[in-house]
C-alpha cells in the first residue's frame, strides 16, 4: 500500500489534470485568506490555461466558484472585506435579484455589513464594474453613498420604506461627482492595493513587444531555457517587494526582491554588491529590467541579480514610433494633442495620428517632435476620447 502522502500527491494530480477548473476554485477556496498563495493558484491556473473571473457583486459567490468552465474570483477574497459581509452581499442578491446599478447595491444591503471601507475595496478591486464601470467615480463618492445607504436602513427600519415611490426615491439619491476613469496604470495599480496582486491585467501589457525587441525574456520563457541549462537572462518585472537582510559573515545587506511580469511572480537573490549599485530602482513599485543568473536544481529555478535600471531606460528606441487611430473629429484631436504636450523626448519617438475619413481612405498627421513612449504614455494614449487603438510602428 504506497504512503498516504504519494497517494495524495497522485489523487491531487488526477484533479488537476482532468478537472482543473474544480481543482484550482477548490485550491484557492481553502488559501482565501493568504493572498501570495492566491497569486501562486493564479498564475498556475494561467499557465494551465484556467481563466480566472475577476470578483463580481452580480456573479461572484463569498467564496470561490465556477462557471461556464471558469474560476469565479471570490468576493471574500478581495482584501479587507470580511467574508461574512460578503456572503451577506450573495444572500442580499440571492433573495431579491442582481443588483440593477449601484444605488440599487445601496439601497439592499445592511450598511454595517458594507461599511466605507468595504465599499471603496471593492470599488478598486473593480467588483461594480458590471453594474458601474467608472471605478474612480464609485470611489470618490464613497462617502455619499453610504450615507444614503444608511438613511435608507434607518427608513427599513422605521417602517417608513413604503412610503416612498420610485420618483421620490430618485430624488433622494445622491449626486455622482463628475470624475474620469482612471487610467489603465492607475486601474491595476488600485486593484493590486484591493486584490493583492494582478488580476484584470498587468503594468508591462504593453511595453512586451518592445521588451522582446530589446532581447528581454519574460519568466514564462526563461523556465524552460534555465532547465535546458542557459544561466544569463534579461528580464522584466514591477517590484512587489524587497527584503533586506544582513550576512552573517559580513554584516553587508543582501536582499530577496520579489518581482511580476505579464507571465507571473518571481523572487531573485541581489547579494551586497549588486544590490548598492541598483537598491534604488528596487523600491516597491517600480518597474526595472535586471540581469539575472539562473540556476536550476531538483525542478526548481533560482535567480541571482546582477544589475538593475528603470524599465523606460531599458526600452528606449524600442519602437521607432506609434501609430494612434483616432476618430476624425477635430475636437478630441485638439484634446489629444494636448495630452502629449510635455511629453517631448528628442530621444523618444515619433507620433502618427490616423483617422478613417469617407470612402474607406485614410488620412494620417505626423506630430511634430518626439514623444517618450513609455507605458504611462500608452496608457493615458488608449484612454483618451476618440482613441479607436494603438499600433506600434
Amino acid at each position: 500500500m504506497p504512503p498516504p502522502y504519494a497517494l495524495i500527491g497522485y489523487q491531487t494530480a488526477w484533479l488537476k489534470a482532468n478537472a482543473p477548473v474544480e481543482f484550482f476554485a477548490a485550491s484557492m477556496s481553502l488559501d482565501i485568506s493568504n493572498t501570495d498563495k492566491l497569486a501562486v493558484f493564479y498564475q498556475d491556473a494561467k499557465r494551465f490555461g484556467v481563466p480566472v473571473r475577476a470578483p463580481d457583486v452580480n456573479l461572484s459567490s463569498g467564496d470561490f466558484d465556477v462557471l461556464d468552465g471558469q474560476v469565479l474570483y471570490a468576493l471574500g477574497g478581495i482584501r479587507n472585506v470580511g467574508l461574512q459581509a460578503m456572503e451577506h452581499v450573495v444572500e442580499v442578491r440571492r433573495e431579491g435579484g442582481p443588483f440593477r446599478d449601484i444605488f440599487d447595491f445601496v439601497e439592499r444591503i445592511d450598511p454595517r455589513q458594507v461599511n466605507k471601507r468595504t465599499f471603496e475595496t471593492l470599488a478598486r478591486a473593480g467588483a461594480f464594474d458590471s453594474i458601474h464601470p467608472n471605478r474612480a467615480q464609485i470611489f470618490a463618492a464613497a462617502d455619499s453613498l453610504v450615507a444614503y445607504g444608511q438613511s435608507m436602513a434607518a427608513e427599513r427600519q422605521s417602517a417608513q420604506g413604503s412610503l416612498f415611490g420610485g420618483d421620490q426615491l430618485d430624488a433622494q439619491r445622491p449626486r455622482l461627482p463628475k470624475v474620469d476613469s482612471w487610467t489603465p496604470t492607475q486601474r491595476l495599480d488600485e486593484e493590486l492595493a484591493a486584490v493583492g496582486f494582478y488580476l484584470s491585467g498587468h503594468p508591462l501589457d504593453d511595453m512586451v513587444t518592445a521588451l522582446r525587441r530589446k532581447r528581454t525574456d519574460l519568466l514564462a520563457d526563461v523556465i524552460p531555457k534555465a532547465e535546458a541549462g542557459a544561466e544569463a537572462f534579461r528580464m522584466a518585472g514591477v517590484v512587489r517587494r524587497r527584503q533586506e537582510r544582513a550576512s552573517q559573515s559580513s554584516g553587508e545587506k543582501f536582499a530577496f526582491v520579489t518581482l511580476s511580469d505579464p507571465t507571473g511572480e518571481y523572487e531573485v537573490l541581489f547579494p551586497p554588491e549588486a544590490l548598492r549599485k541598483c537598491r534604488d530602482f528596487l523600491e516597491p513599485g517600480r518597474a526595472v529590467c535586471i540581469k539575472v543568473r539562473a540556476k536550476a536544481r531538483d525542478g526548481e529555478v533560482r535567480f541571482f541579480g546582477d544589475d538593475a535600471e528603470p524599465i523606460e531606460k531599458a526600452i528606449e528606441n524600442a519602437v521607432a514610433g506609434l501609430r494612434v487611430h483616432v476618430t476624425p473629429r477635430s475636437a478630441e484631436i485638439d484634446a489629444l494633442k494636448a495630452r502629449l504636450e510635455g511629453l517631448s523626448n528628442s530621444r523618444g519617438g515619433e507620433i502618427i495620428l490616423v483617422a478613417a475619413i469617407d470612402g474607406g481612405r485614410e488620412v494620417e498627421l505626423k506630430l511634430p517632435g518626439r514623444f517618450t513612449l513609455d507605458g504611462a504614455v500608452r496608457g493615458a494614449l488608449k484612454t483618451s476620447p476618440g482613441v479607436v487603438f494603438v499600433e506600434d510602428l
